[in-house]
C-alpha cells in the first residue's frame, strides 16, 4: 500500500509515521500495510518522508490554534494575553496562570504542547531511520551527495526541534531512535544543550545554500540562524558565553556565504514586506513554512488573534477568530505614537465595514454599538474608564489587536497566500549586535547601533528618523531588549527574550508583578507524562 501525495505550497507531504501522545510511546511506528523499505522509489518519495516533520512543525511552532511553544512563549511573556472577556475566555484559568506565572505540572495546554514537540521529534527520528537505510541512491535517482545533503536536513531539524524543547522544558531525555529505549532517562540542559550544539555544528555545514527554489526547506541559512540563537542563550542556558560564536554565525548569514533568496539576504524596504500576503519571495526571509490557501495549507491565524465574525466586515476577508490574543496596555505603549509599526502591525480605535466609513458594530458588551479597540483591559462598557483592569475584567473590545501579518482581501489573487516565517535577517543583525554589546560590557558600540538602526529606520518617516535613531549612549542593554520586542512581536521569541536579560520572572507588566522565582524560567514536565515514565525527573520547584 502507498499513501497519496500532496503538494501544497511547495512543501511536499505524506503521512507516513504516526506516533502516540506519551514521550515514552515513541516506539510505536504505525505503517498499516506500508513495508518502508518498499516506499521510497524515487526522489520524490524521498522528499515526502524528508518533509513531513517540517510540515508537523507548524502546528506547535505557528500561531495557528495548537497550544504549543507559541502560546506558552507568548501569553507567559509581557506583550500578548487572553484575558477573559465577558462571558467568553476564561477557559478553566488557563490563560490567567500563564500571565500571572502560576501554572502547575497538570495543565491541559502543556500537555498538549509537549505531544506536539516530541511527536515532531519521532517524526524525524523515524524519517532519519528511513532514509538511512537507502543503500543505493542512485537507484531512486538520486546522488549520494543529495541523500547526504536531506540528511543533514533531517539531523538539523531535530537539533531545532531540541533547542525548543529545552528552552520550554530544560531538562529532557535525549531520543535519536524510534521507541529506543522504552523509558527514555532525564538528561540535563547542559548535556542537552551539548548534544544541540554538536548536531547543528556537525550538519548545518553540509546543509543546502538558501535559494528560492529551497523555499520551505531546512536549508544553510535556517541552519546557522539556530546556531546564531544557540550561541546567544548559551550563557543563560548553560553558563558558558558563546558570543564570539554567535558573531560568526550571524555573520555566515550576514555575508551571503549560506545563500538566500535573490543570493544574499537583505533587510525589507518596508515593514510590511516581510509579512504581506507575497512575501513567500522576500529577500529577508531565511526560514518560513510555505503556506498556501491556493494550495490547500492556508496560514491560519484567525483562531488566535481574529476577533468575532463582525471583524470580517472590517477586513473584506472570510475567517473570523475566538477574539482571543490582545496586546496588553503598556505593550502598546511602548510604541511611539510615530512608529509606523504602531500603525500598520495592529489595529486599533474605530473598526469601519472595508471601504466605507459605516462602522462595526460590537456583538457583546457593545452589542449594537460601534466597535472601537481601545488600548485598556477594563468593563468601560460599565463605566470603568479609570482603573488599571485585570485578566478578568476584559470586553469584546479591549486591548489593540494583531495585524502584523496581512492576508489582504477576497479579492486578491494571493489572498491568504502568507508563508509564516521563523527566521528573518532582522533578528541575525539583533543576535549579533546583542552579543556584541555583551562582550562590552553591556555598552553599545558603533557597529551594534549600526545593527539596529538599519532595521529601526524602515519604522519611522524621513522627517522623524533623525530624533529616533540610535546612538551609542542611547542603545542601552534595557532599550535593546524594548526595540526587541517592539519588532519582533507576535513572532513567537518573547519569552526567551525576556529570559536571556532575566526579565522574565523580575519583570513587571500590565497586571503582572515579578515573582522573582528563578525555577519559573523552566516548565514542569507534565505530570502525566512522570506518571508513564518512571525514569522522568520533575524540573525543581515543581
Amino acid at each position: 500500500m502507498k499513501y497519496s501525495i500532496t503538494t501544497k505550497a511547495g512543501v511536499l507531504g505524506a503521512f507516513l509515521l504516526f506516533f502516540t501522545s506519551a514521550c515514552t510511546d515513541l516506539d510505536e511506528k504505525i505503517y498499516s500495510e506500508l513495508n518502508s523499505g518498499n516506499f521510497y522509489n524515487n526522489k520524490t518519495e524521498v522528499l515526502q518522508g524528508a518533509l513531513r516533520p517540517f510540515t508537523h512543525m507548524q502546528a506547535w511552532l505557528a500561531p495557528t490554534g495548537q497550544s504549543g511553544y507559541y502560546y506558552h512563549s507568548e501569553l507567559s511573556s509581557d506583550q500578548l494575553a487572553w484575558p477573559q472577556k465577558g462571558r467568553h475566555g476564561y477557559d478553566s484559568g488557563d490563560h490567567f496562570r500563564q500571565h500571572y506565572h502560576t501554572w502547575t505540572s497538570n495543565e491541559g495546554r502543556m500537555r498538549s504542547a509537549w505531544v506536539l514537540m516530541w511527536t515532531g521529534v519521532g517524526y524525524v527520528n523515524g524519517a532519519i531511520e528511513d532514509l538511512s537505510g537507502i543503500q543505493d541512491p542512485t537507484s531512486l535517482g538520486m546522488t549520494e551527495e543529495e541523500l547526504k545533503s536531506i540528511l543533514a536536513e533531517l539531523y538539523v531539524l531535530r537539533a531545532f526541534h531540541y533547542m525548543k524543547i529545552m528552552d520550554l522544558w530544560g531538562n529532557v531525555p535525549i531520543i535519536t531512535k524510534v521507541g529506543e529505549p522504552l523509558n527514555p532517562p532525564t538528561q540535563s540542559r547542559a548535556e542537552v544543550f551539548e548534544f544541540v550544539k554538536n548536531e547543528l555544528e556537525t550538519y548545518v555545514p553540509q546543509l543546502p545554500l538558501y535559494s528560492e527554489e529551497l523555499i520551505g526547506r531546512t536549508t544553510a541559512t535556517a541552519g546557522y540562524a539556530m546556531l546564531s540563537e544557540l550561541y546567544l542563550n548559551a550563557e543563560k542556558w548553560v553558563g558558558t558565553p558563546m558570543y564570539d560564536e554567535c558573531i560568526a554565525a550571524s555573520n555566515k548569514i550576514i555575508n551571503g556565504e549560506a545563500g538566500g533568496i535573490g543570493g544574499t539576504p537583505q533587510l525589507s524596504d518596508n515593514i510590511l514586506e516581510t509579512f504581506g500576503n507575497t512575501n513567500k519571495t522576500s529577500p529577508e526571509n531565511l526560514y518560513q513554512v510555505a503556506f498556501s490557501r491556493q494550495g490547500g495549507f492556508t496560514f491560519d491565524w484567525g483562531g488566535f488573534f481574529m476577533g468575532y465574525d463582525n471583524m470580517k466586515e472590517a477586513l473584506n476577508v472570510g475567517y473570523g477568530g475566538w477574539n482571543a490574543f490582545v496586546v496588553i496596555p503598556s505593550a502598546f505603549d511602548a510604541y511611539d505614537d510615530n512608529d509606523l509599526r504602531k500603525k500598520e502591525w495592529f489595529l486599533f480605535g474605530p473598526q469601519y465595514k472595508y471601504g466605507t466609513t459605516e462602522p462595526v458594530l460590537g456583538t457583546e458588551e457593545w452589542s449594537g454599538q460601534p466597535l472601537v479597540y481601545v488600548n485598556s483591559i477594563r468593563k468601560e462598557s460599565e463605566g470603568d474608564i479609570s482603573s488599571e483592569g485585570s485578566m478578568a475584567e476584559g470586553e469584546e473590545n479591549s486591548g489593540a489587536r494583531f495585524h502584523k501579518y496581512q492576508s489582504s482581501t477576497l479579492d486578491d489573487e494571493n489572498y491568504q497566500e502568507n508563508h509564516y516565517i521563523m527566521y528573518r535577517l532582522t533578528e541575525i543583525y539583533f543576535n549579533k549586535a546583542e552579543a556584541i554589546m555583551r562582550k562590552n560590557n553591556g555598552v553599545a558600540t558603533q557597529e551594534a547601533v549600526d545593527l539596529i538602526n538599519n532595521s529601526r529606520k524602515r519604522a519611522f518617516s524621513e522627517a522623524d528618523w533623525s530624533s529616533n535613531k540610535y546612538t551609542t549612549s542611547t542603545l542601552t542593554m534595557e532599550e535593546l531588549l524594548a526595540e526587541r520586542g517592539r519588532e519582533f512581536i507576535f513572532e513567537g521569541k518573547r519569552r526567551t527574550d525576556l529570559i536571556r536579560f532575566d526579565q522574565y520572572v523580575n519583570g513587571t507588566w500590565w497586571d503582572h508583578e515579578p515573582s522573582g522565582d528563578a525555577t519559573k524560567e523552566i516548565y514542569p514536565i507534565p505530570s502525566n507524562q512522570i506518571a508513564n515514565n518512571p525514569n522522568l525527573i520533575q524540573n525543581p520547584g515543581y
